[in-house]
């Protein structure tokens, strides 16, 4: 079996690349009508949202996390354009030193927005700077070394600040601890990745059937940035191949070229549960042992390709290591062993 080597330009990968951000621009909805699933998050913030209107305050701090591509940086938008405030965007690994902070918290203007994206990526002293901004609207400045330091307190205007993250074990628990609303996006459900689609598609001024829509959201791996970057590579392929329009014959073609099969798994992921299937009979298999066996780094194996396996019930996570699952055998056309259920 060949080494297994990651395609940093997979078009299954739900993180963000350069060719995504115009795109995804174009795309994104403005508000909370516009934004398509995730029922339970759009009615708490409505109300949240709401009753800080009411009060004529700025919102209280939200967390947002989840898997990458379910929508943590629009819902983050959303929340600005429904409260008509600025938002100013920035990242935890771009805060490299407490003067980056600072510089940023003491522009700010009362019910303007802070949103940090890979939060937990942040430098812990530049964590530290944000205990009392978000607490007590204040920002303390040490002035002087040794004994002759002192402390300076600045007041700030109230702002909000978003986090989002794809990591919560990740952060601390006095960051945790002072959002005053968290919420977990969870993967889509294929009706609501449908619509989404036939939404984008109209948008995109794109002729498709919605039998074209059905099998381009089923392959999307229930996320929405995965379902967008479809779209675009189907559009694509109906440019150059047909009159524009989008049939369903033209989407089967097009996603076969893409080597995307029914449940959203493309050729990485097939030769991932192959490795397991073939070099360690189905598993288990330690996830150091596996790493080796496939070329990847372990990080890679955790955060690329496992969570959707997961999700599918492709793959196993048991004591003793990863395993294949009798859906995974039967989907790359292999007979489940009689024995597998006592290895688990």
């Amino acid at each position: 079996m060949d080494e297994i080597k990651i395609n940093q330009n997979r078009i299954t990968d739900p993180k963000e690349s350069a060719d995504d951000k115009g795109f995804d621009l174009t795309l994104r909805p403005k508000t909370l009508t516009d934004f398509v699933g995730q029922q339970k998050i759009k009615q708490n913030l409505e109300i949240f949202m709401q009753a800080a209107k009411k009060r004529d305050e700025p919102t209280e701090h939200v967390l947002l996390y989840g898997n990458p591509g379910l929508g943590k940086t629009t819902l983050a938008h959303i929340i600005a354009k429904e409260m008509d405030a600025d938002i100013r965007v920035t990242s935890g690994p771009a805060l490299e030193r407490v003067g980056d902070l600072a510089a940023i918290l003491t522009n700010l203007q009362r019910g303007e927005i802070l949103f940090i994206d890979e939060i937990h990526r942040m430098n812990k002293m530049v964590e530290e700077v944000l205990y009392p901004a978000m607490e007590d609207y204040a920002l303390d400045i040490i002035i002087g070394k040794g004994p002759s330091a002192r402390t300076l307190r600045l007041d700030l205007n109230r702002f909000t600040m978003i986090g989002a993250t794809t990591k919560i074990s990740s952060i601390s628990s006095p960051l945790r601890d002072r959002f005053g609303a968290t919420h977990h996006l969870n993967y889509y459900e294929p009706e609501d990745i449908e619509k989404i689609v036939a939404r984008n598609a109209k948008l995109l001024s794109l002729n498709t059937e919605p039998e074209a829509i059905k099998k381009i959201a089923t392959r999307a791996r229930r996320t929405p940035r995965v379902a967008n970057r479809l779209l675009k590579r189907v559009r694509d392929f109906a440019q150059v191949k047909a009159d524009g329009g989008v049939s369903a014959q033209i989407a089967d073609q097009a996603l076969e070229l893409l080597e995307i099969d029914k449940h959203g798994l493309d050729q990485i992921d097939r030769r991932m549960l192959k490795v397991i299937i073939e070099k360690f009979k189905g598993g288990p298999v330690g996830l150091t042992t596996l790493a080796a066996a496939t070329g990847e780094e372990i990080a890679t194996i955790e955060d690329v390709y496992e969570p959707f396996l997961l999700q599918l019930g492709f793959l196993h996570r048991t004591p003793r290591g990863r395993m294949a699952t009798d859906l995974a055998y039967r989907h790359l056309g292999h007979t489940p062993p009689t024995n597998q259920q006592n290895l688990i």
